[in-house]
């Protein structure tokens, strides 16, 4: 079950990943019990006319969606690159992952799951700013993909995105209302013949202190972007280019500063209200969000979605600003070994993040929505800062960029150490209650897809026939 779920989520994120894109084609099927894997298929090629070759191998076809042999191929290799090992996948582990996303493609199409063009469009721009940055620029990046245009690139992605994202809302689904119970909890871990292993694991709290930017380099960032705006606006100076030029934001730098936006993306406030408040054309005086100071334009807007090109300039810190943050933290640090200021009272007083200050500077684990951190699933640079600590230690000054790109001072306690040791239904309840919430999850999807495989069109091709799948594929 651990190798098949790793599979499916791997599956999942390969919209994102290179090799598969421009592998796979588009084959309309009209008389679905007809397709044979060396079928020739005509071609239009722009540049030398309607040519015959043959398609690769059809490994199977669910509902409306074909799974080619290449896609299988395309899987192993981005397993591969990312480092993932593929000792004990076979093509059949394979196959079976990808027919169950189709599935739940096909099947969202069925319930008239909507997924809108804005939506696709814009997780398209942040693939291809992401692309962009490894790439080195579009015009690699086009290189890289065997891509005539970046039209191209983005029609490939945008049939790969929809069909991932229709995927998902459709798993989410089966499993949204699924809840359990304290009751079936208890049953769930009084059930289990042999209880699970807990590795050792970790809570702990931090301090952040942020150097204070100068009122001085504030002034000199606006005063730039002013220059820029004046230069666009009076000399026709193009925005993207001063983009690529200068902007801090490395990322959407090297396309000219491009975003594609909707109001429900993730971006700070103040950069979502700068964006909808302009006309097409129009570029804004600079405003300021957390990541520095920003000048926006907008170059077309697409009803709830708006194309915008913007230049970020983030403030220096001087030496004196850096001193000044090092000589505080120190001072905590120093008073909290002398037991003189509790570590939860000078985080709420003096530390700089937000996310942690208001609950005394205690970290929550992203992965489990909890407190506790096992020490062999922890990200590896916070385990890194962490492994030598004991229980209710401080770590030395420990140096770290924020977001932006400013460099961060912060201290961290280990508050509390909890061994490695069989799961104990009082002390582990909410690791437990995940478990019985996966495990009654797994059941659901699982009667969902026998019911869905029964209705649903599938055709299994060559050596694949030959596969043991956990579910029905060849309807035997």
């Amino acid at each position: 079950m651990n190798l098949k779920s790793l599979i499916k989520t791997f599956i999942l994120s390969l919209a994102v990943l290179s090799t598969g894109i421009g592998f796979s084609q588009e084959v309309i099927v009209t008389d679905s019990t007809s397709i044979q894997p060396d079928e020739e298929l005509l071609v239009e090629n722009t540049t030398q006319g309607t040519q015959r070759r043959k398609v690769d191998g059809i490994a199977a076809v669910v509902g409306e969606y074909i799974i080619l042999e290449s896609d299988i191929d395309m899987v192993y290799k981005d397993m591969q690159s990312q480092g993932i090992s593929t000792e004990n996948v076979s093509d059949c582990n394979l196959a079976g992952s990808l027919m169950e996303n189709k599935l739940y493609a096909h099947q969202a199409i069925q319930d008239s799951i909507i997924v809108k063009d804005a939506q696709v469009n814009g997780q398209i721009d942040q693939q291809i700013q992401g692309f962009i940055r490894e790439a080195g620029g579009m015009e690699n990046l086009l290189k890289f993909y065997n891509k005539e245009s970046e039209a191209d690139l983005r029609d490939e992605l945008f049939k790969i995105n929809k069909e991932r994202i229709l995927s998902q809302q459709m798993q989410q689904k089966v499993i949204e209302a699924i809840e359990v119970t304290p009751e079936e909890v208890k049953q769930y871990f009084d059930q289990l013949e042999e209880k699970p292993v807990f590795g050792t694991e970790v809570e702990l709290s931090q301090i952040v202190v942020e150097p204070e930017i100068p009122e001085s380099e504030k002034k000199k960032a606006i005063d730039r972007l002013n220059e820029f705006k004046a230069d666009i606006q009076e000399n026709g100076a193009s925005f993207a280019t001063k983009a690529v030029l200068y902007s801090d934001d490395e990322v959407t730098g090297k396309d000219g500063g491009r975003i594609t936006l909707t109001r429900k993306d993730p971006f700070v406030k103040e950069f979502k209200d700068m964006a909808f408040s302009l006309q097409e054309g129009e570029i804004s005086a600079p405003f300021e969000t957390e990541f520095g100071y920003h000048l926006m334009q907008i170059d077309e807007i697409r009803g709830q979605t708006v194309l915008v090109r913007h230049i970020l300039i983030i403030p220096d810190v001087t030496n004196s600003s850096l001193a000044e943050a090092k000589a505080e933290i120190d001072t905590l640090r120093s008073k909290i070994i002398k037991n003189e200021l509790e570590f939860a009272a000078a985080a709420r007083e003096a530390s700089d993040e937000e996310e942690t200050r208001s609950e005394g500077g205690k970290l929550i684990n992203p992965r489990t929505g909890d407190t506790r951190f096992e020490l062999t699933k922890m990200d590896p640079a916070l385990f890194r800062q962490v492994e030598g600590l004991k229980e209710g230690e401080v770590s030395q000054i420990l140096t770290q960029q924020s977001r932006n790109g400013r460099p961060q001072f912060k201290i961290i306690k280990l508050t509390k150490k909890i061994e490695e040791h069989k799961a104990d239904y009082a002390v582990d309840y909410l690791k437990i209650k995940q478990l019985a919430l996966r495990d009654k999850q797994l059941t659901a999807i699982e009667k969902w897809q026998k019911e869905k495989i029964a209705d649903t069109y599938v055709k299994v091709n060559g050596k694949y026939r030959d596969c043991e799948y956990t579910s029905n594929w060849l309807k035997d």
